[in-house]
């Protein structure tokens, strides 16, 4: 019996953490081939002038000149940036509190009746699954 309840724990511990397992690699060292274009490469290169990932590694034709991946094809216009327009002004609520429910309001009775029935009715199927498999197991 504790066999089965240790391999069922294990089993639902991988189950929920296994997927979360990829989200917590790191990032890889990144190379001129991981970008598509110069200027992709040049702002992850400014990000970190130390140069962890060697974007501006010039294969030995000279110094580094802190221009990353020149290799690379460069855009053929620049990228502007797109002027966002004003935000608009709401206008404030003339009726106060009594304006709406808003996202304040808590549950209402019949959610809270409904979620401890629900409660209370999982831990009485518990209990008596115990109760039944000890009597089973005792054999009376």
């Amino acid at each position: 019996m504790r066999i089965r309840a240790l391999c069922a724990t294990a089993i639902t511990v991988v189950v929920t953490a296994g997927p979360a397992v990829q989200v917590a690699h790191a990032r890889g060292d990144l190379d001129c081939s991981d970008f598509s274009f110069q200027e992709d490469a040049q702002a992850e290169f400014n990000r970190d002038r130390n140069d962890p990932n060697r974007l501006d590694d010039d294969h030995g034709r000279g110094r580094d000149d802190d221009i990353a991946c020149e290799d690379l094809p460069r855009r053929v216009s620049p990228v502007a940036p797109i002027a966002t327009p004003p935000p608009t002004v709401s206008p404030l609520p003339t009726r106060g509190v009594r304006g709406g429910l808003g996202g304040s309001s808590g549950p209402s009775d019949f959610e809270v009746a409904a979620g401890a029935g629900l409660a209370v009715g999982a831990l009485g199927l518990t209990l008596g699954y115990v109760v039944y498999r000890r009597r089973l197991g005792s054999g009376s």
